[in-house]
């Protein structure tokens, strides 16, 4: 029996109750049986996100919250306002204040979901590349992330839960040690850092940064972000109804930046016969930077 056709019985016994008891007749007929009330069955299987297994521990990304630190590298960059436009979804429109602005940024992330997560530096441990473009919602300007890579299957489940595109890849940045040695740059005037960007096989994207002052802040953190949270059907004739289809706003909790660095940066992107990067063709490119960041993820903000 469907819930509809429950809740109509339920009203037409009520009515009838009222009734007699208005009208004083069939004073002592029986009471209306109510329907059996009607629950999902619970699922056994435990677990975030898939696989639900038996004691919840096999599936790739956990119940949040998470929790991350990482070191960030990157460069400002505009592409054409055509360019930019046409990766926007639906619901962000150019921001017109800085026609084509964007960012790229390579990251080296620790994560952890429950205590002492980076005792394990396989599961804990990852390197991701991103591009932001400028957009506006509603007006309100916000940061688009149109590609992004990492290079570890539990950081790609935690980004599609929170739409954030995420693809397999191979990423790599210049590390920093607190140790002089001519095998690696200081965190200072005059240090150079690179970063590179492969997937299938193909270079996607190269970055070089020499730092020059400190700043408050990372350049490609300063607006709202915005992803689209997009989960298709299989079933024919669904195909093109996805399941969820939903903008959503990142919520990074006791975001904190430290050892911030900007100077100047070179940026490239390569074309891949499988890869869209290069569709954003490079007219110039801005600040480069560098820093350290930590934020937690429990939560994120449905914007339709």
């Amino acid at each position: 029996m469907s819930s509809r056709e429950v809740n109509r019985r339920s009203v037409l016994s009520g009515i009838a109750a009222t009734t007699v008891a208005a009208t004083g007749a069939m004073a002592a007929a029986s009471p209306a049986q109510a329907a059996p009330a009607t629950t999902a069955t619970p699922e056994r299987l435990r677990g975030y996100t898939v696989p639900l297994s038996a004691r919840g521990v096999a599936n790739l990304a956990p119940k949040p919250p998470w929790f991350y630190v990482g070191d960030a590298l990157g460069v400002e960059f505009f592409t054409t306002p055509a360019a930019a436009a046409a990766a926007l979804p639906t619901g962000l429109e150019p921001d017109l204040a800085q026609p084509g602005r964007g960012f790229a940024m390579w990251v080296e992330w620790q994560f952890a979901a429950t205590p002492a997560d980076w005792l394990d530096p396989t599961y804990s441990q990852y390197s991701e590349f991103l591009i932001f473009l400028d957009a506006t919602y509603q007006g309100r300007p916000v940061a688009w992330c149109p590609f992004i890579y990492v290079d570890n299957d539990n950081s790609m489940a935690r980004g599609w839960v929170q739409g954030f595109p995420k693809k397999m890849g191979q990423i790599r940045q210049t590390r920093a040690y607190n140790v002089e040695s001519q095998a690696a740059p200081v965190v200072g005037p005059g240090g150079k850092f690179g970063g590179t960007l492969t997937a299938g096989g193909r270079r996607l994207a190269e970055v070089a940064v020499t730092l020059q002052e400190r700043t408050t802040g990372l350049p490609a953190l300063t607006k709202p972000l915005v992803n689209l949270r997009h989960f298709p059907r299989l079933t024919a004739g669904q195909q093109d109804n996805p399941a969820v289809h939903e903008l959503a706003q990142s919520v990074l909790g006791t975001l904190k930046i430290d050892n911030s660095w900007i100077g100047t940066g070179d940026l490239r992107f390569f074309p891949s016969p499988r890869e869209e990067i290069a569709d954003l063709p490079i007219q110039r490119v801005g600040v480069g930077f560098r820093g350290s960041l930590s934020y937690t993820v429990n939560d994120l903000q449905i914007l339709g």
